[in-house]
């Protein structure tokens, strides 16, 4: 379960995330995701609605997964915001739980580099 759990994390932010897909969160993310961080509406919808709207606002938007580790139903990734020319803005530790193969649930702990 652990190995298929970090593998729709990787697709979700390949897609998601770097890609800009936002649709892409139908296929990884339940309709009723639970969201802990206070600047993202609870739902699929509230986090399309949030990036949807940070994509437009700064389109070299990318980020690096650096590490996964899984255990059980829970994926913790740890990541780089890299702007375009390599420096990274900010360093990132986004914890999920995943149900039926999809994020059901999601923390987060960032620290700007700016």
């Amino acid at each position: 379960m652990e190995e298929k759990n970090k593998e729709v994390i990787r697709r979700f932010y390949q897609e998601f995330f770097n890609d800009h897909i936002v649709d892409s969160a139908d296929r990884y993310v339940r309709e009723d995701y639970v969201q802990h961080n206070p600047g993202v509406e609870q739902g699929r919808d509230g986090l399309k609605r949030a990036f949807a709207e940070k994509f437009r606002e700064h389109p070299e938007f990318a980020l690096d997964i650096q590490m996964l580790i899984a255990e059980n139903d829970m994926v913790a990734v740890y990541l780089k915001n890299v702007a375009p020319d390599g420096t990274t803005r900010c360093r990132v530790v986004d914890i999920y739980r995943l149900e039926e193969g999809k994020l059901a649930e999601h923390w987060d702990v960032l620290q700007s580099c700016e």
